[in-house]
């Protein structure tokens, strides 16, 4: 089976791969090609592109980066042309891959899309555009399959990667053993996020924060997760007395047993939700993007534990409410009473399921690919 495969950023890099790990644990024999980051190159991936030259970040930079993408997509054609795949899978990252799929179908080449854009959140009316883009959809969060059903796309809900990612890793103790403390010591987790502009935003609050809280009470640890591509120095503000640095790309990374966690929304609320850890959700966004989200976002909450479980489970604090007083009041008072939180991540695991969505994704590749042979 000859597969083009694409991802556009570090986790869509890192999906992908586990997607070819299947194919080579069940045996099946598979060209890959595509445009690759790190971790499909080492799956064996032939990059026609590298995933490293589609990812920018920002409007400024993606207008400087057009002409550039632009010609990743052309030479992705082309080779298309001449090395024909059987099936196309494309992973995450929308705004290129909507286009992506458009122009591979009316090629004749089948589209799996693995993660759906956010569309029930904002751009619903982009739900006809997805609909040309793709011909099957491979889903991460379980009530998608109904809400792009009722649009008219054959959308699957495969499990969540997440799931099994947090099932491996530092037990409590071995965390804590990690990290040269008592097994009985309190941990604070800050996660300030891992892009330029969220930690331009974030690490002035969260550093204040810390300096507060190590001030009043001097048992608690706190743990600051260095992200892939962060540069340790722009942490630096939140060091201090009984703060530990822990890089996020050790094979054994995991905050199961942190006693607390404040984090800026993304898929790290969901992960801290699977370790069973407290969490209060932060952000403050650009002023103009929090202004145009007012008048797009449907849905009431920010963080993806909330929306699954269709109510208030970690508390989010956003723009001015992301400030040091409100944060550390709330750290406080989750600290206290940690217990509802935990009975909502336990209904959230068995929302979720346990399946792994890597093979659930290679077998409806390899029924598209059949099916359109």
């Amino acid at each position: 089976m000859r597969v083009l495969i694409s991802a556009g950023e570090t986790s869509g890099d890192m999906h992908a791969a586990s997607v070819m790990h299947a194919a080579s644990a069940y045996g099946e024999a598979v060209d890959w090609w595509g445009i690759a980051g790190p971790a499909m190159r080492a799956e064996g991936c032939l990059p026609v592109a590298t995933m490293e030259a589609l990812n920018v970040m920002g409007v400024g930079d993606v207008l400087r980066a057009m002409p550039r993408i632009r010609h990743i997509e052309r030479t992705l054609l082309a080779r298309c042309e001449e090395h024909r795949p059987d099936v196309a899978l494309l992973v995450d990252f929308p705004g290129f891959h909507m286009r992506l799929g458009c122009k591979l179908r009316a090629m004749g080449i089948p589209v799996l899309q693995y993660i759906a854009p956010k569309l029930w959140a904002w751009g619903a009316w982009r739900a006809g555009k997805l609909a040309q883009a793709q011909d099957a959809l491979a889903s991460i969060l379980p009530f998608e399959e109904t809400w792009f059903k009722a649009r008219g796309i054959d959308a699957r809900y495969v499990g969540n990667p997440s799931v099994i990612a947090c099932r491996v890793g530092w037990s409590p103790d071995a965390l804590r053993a990690r990290l040269g403390v008592a097994p009985d010591t309190p941990l604070l987790a800050l996660l300030p996020g891992s892009r330029a502009g969220e930690l331009r935003r974030h690490v002035p609050i969260l550093a204040e924060v810390a300096q507060r809280l190590r001030s009043t009470n001097k048992e608690l640890h706190i743990v600051v997760p260095v992200a892939q591509g962060v540069a340790p120095k722009t942490l630096e503000p939140m060091l201090g007395a009984r703060t530990h640095l822990l890089p996020r790309d050790d094979a054994e990374f995991s905050l199961r047993g942190v006693s607390a966690a404040v984090a800026v929304s993304g898929t790290a609320t969901l992960e801290l939700a699977l370790w069973n850890v407290p969490t209060i959700l932060v952000y403050r966004a650009p002023w103009l993007m929090a202004l145009m989200a007012r008048g797009v976002v449907r849905v009431p909450w920010v963080g993806l534990v909330n929306i699954l479980l269709q109510r208030s489970v970690m508390p989010e604090l956003l723009q001015r409410d992301c400030c040091p007083e409100r944060i550390v009041a709330e750290v406080a008072r989750v600290l206290r009473h940690p217990q509802a939180q935990y009975d909502a991540f336990a209904e959230l695991r068995a929302l979720l399921g346990v399946r792994d969505p890597a093979p659930a994704v290679l077998r409806q590749l390899t029924l598209l690919a059949h099916k359109s042979a």
